[in-house]
């Protein structure tokens, strides 16, 4: 497979037109929707009966979806938020100019941070999670 200047492959996957949704399972999504408008800043694009809504966040969309079983399309899958917000098998990362101003700021939205910023020589970043235990990062790059 190859790519075009554009970022397409040459055998159409990716193409042109083409979008990505990141899908978060949440157990209610109007808290949901709250924590990811209110302190993340994401813009809600359309909301479906309270079992899901969709959003824009930095050029992406999200959508928080509510559990639920296996569908004729995914019949052995079953859509669940995470059991513990202390095993992670995915994260966000929000790369940042300046991790302790968008900690402080997201702080004062209402969101609890794992701890302050830590700072290496490759970067500061620190972490957070959602109302439903998704791991959220913010991230600052540093020279190195």
């Amino acid at each position: 497979m190859t790519q075009n200047a554009t970022g397409n492959s040459s055998d159409g996957f990716p193409t042109e037109g083409m979008e990505l949704t990141h899908l978060l399972v949440v157990s209610d999504v109007e808290r949901s929707s709250t924590f990811y408008r209110d302190v993340l800043g994401a813009e809600l694009y359309r909301e479906y009966g309270g079992t899901s809504a969709v959003f824009r966040l930095l050029g992406t969309w999200l959508l928080l979806v509510t559990g639920g079983g296996p569908t004729q399309d995914k019949p052995d899958i079953v859509f669940a938020p995470p059991p513990d917000p202390h095993t992670v098998s995915h994260e966000m990362t929000f790369r940042v100019p300046d991790c302790h101003a968008a900690y402080a700021v997201l702080r004062s939205r209402g969101a609890e941070f794992v701890t302050p910023p830590v700072e290496s020589a490759w970067e500061v970043r620190c972490f957070f999670h959602d109302p439903d235990g998704h791991l959220l990062e913010i991230s600052e790059a540093r020279g190195g």
